[in-house]
């Protein structure tokens, strides 16, 4: 399937993209997030759910979430793109502005606290700034993957990340999104090992 033609060097796109995470940056300082883990703590890789460095560090079990983010992005922009003309790098910015202004609103108070009430996350205080910026990253890899691969090779993808974390956590995207619109106890007591 052919992108449309770019009307500007996928440069421009990027250092766009780059500019609003710098902002997101920036607001969720002025919002009070901590720009590193509370801890001081530098990691790679938190792989503690129940723990003071979740969301804290530069990827943990939740980057799998944003990954999908990115595919699911890239696909809905690729069908409404595609009939607007959209080259991929404005789809790109697209989707990145979407994910940043997930990441200022998941780090409210209202979000904050209705995690914290509806989900397994109750000792959750926000992202670091490092954590949303890593996290809209992982959505820009999956928009990149998304680009990449076979539409099997995507949903392949999804599917086997949604499994594997359900596996290993007992929570991934697809629990997150019903447990923060509707909760459920039964899910939330399975989640918590009771079940």
């Amino acid at each position: 399937m052919d992108e449309p033609r770019p009307d500007r060097p996928l440069w421009h796109y990027l250092l766009a993209a780059g500019a609003i995470v710098a902002a997101v940056a920036v607001v969720e300082l002025a919002m009070g997030r901590v720009p590193v883990s509370r801890t001081g703590r530098l990691m790679l890789w938190n792989g503690v759910v129940a723990s003071a460095e979740n969301s804290q560090q530069v990827t943990d079990w939740y980057s799998f979430s944003h990954v999908i983010h990115g595919i699911a992005f890239y696909g809905a922009l690729h069908l409404l793109g595609r009939r607007l003309g959209w080259s991929l790098g404005l789809r790109l910015v697209i989707a990145v502005c979407i994910e940043a202004a997930w990441e200022v609103f998941e780090n409210t108070p209202f979000t904050i606290e209705r995690y914290r009430k509806a989900t397994i996350a109750l000792d959750y205080y926000g992202d670091s700034i490092l954590n949303s910026v890593c996290d809209i990253l992982c959505c820009v890899v999956g928009f990149v993957l998304a680009w990449k691969l076979p539409v099997w090779g995507s949903v392949a993808v999804v599917v086997l990340n949604e499994a594997f974390v359900g596996y290993m956590i007992r929570d991934n995207l697809t629990l997150n999104i019903i447990m923060l619109i509707r909760p459920i106890e039964a899910i939330k007591r399975w989640q918590n090992g009771a079940g």
